[in-house]
């Protein structure tokens, strides 16, 4: 049985625009590990582990397909407002604004941003805790 989930492998082009976007977020760059037509650069948050690799293929230059089955990784963030005026002066902006998913201020705000390589990442203000609600209406009998 797994003891844990140590980290996510997304694929990169432009590994330095990667590494900036999410130093960006608070990553930390951790190591490096190569391979003959590849490498991976782990990052990490300060405190935890390496949770996020970038994977290089070596000579590849046009963007990846990333398919309709990946939707988004999420961050919880101190200060939301703050790190969207930080993005947006990197010339990152948000999908939207800030809101409070369905409606429900007691979940909190979020809001996305998308990577060099078109990946979404989730930035919650503050805790997040797992919601409790019922069974969907679709799933009713």
């Amino acid at each position: 049985m797994p003891s844990a989930q140590i980290h996510t492998c997304i694929r990169v082009v432009d590994v330095d625009a990667s590494i900036r976007f999410y130093g960006l977020l608070g990553y930390e760059l951790r190591g490096r590990l190569n391979f003959d037509s590849a490498y991976n650069v782990y990052l990490g948050l300060p405190g935890g582990g390496d949770t996020l690799e970038l994977t290089v293929n070596v000579g590849r230059t046009e963007p990846y397909e990333i398919g309709t089955g990946y939707n988004h990784t999420a961050l919880t963030v101190d200060d939301l407002d703050g790190l969207l005026v930080r993005l947006a002066a990197e010339g990152i902006e948000p999908e939207k604004p800030p809101y409070a998913p369905g409606g429900r201020e007691e979940v909190g705000r979020i809001c996305f941003v998308v990577d060099p390589d078109g990946y979404r990442v989730e930035l919650v203000d503050g805790d997040f805790p797992t919601p409790q609600d019922p069974p969907h209406p679709s799933l009713s009998a």
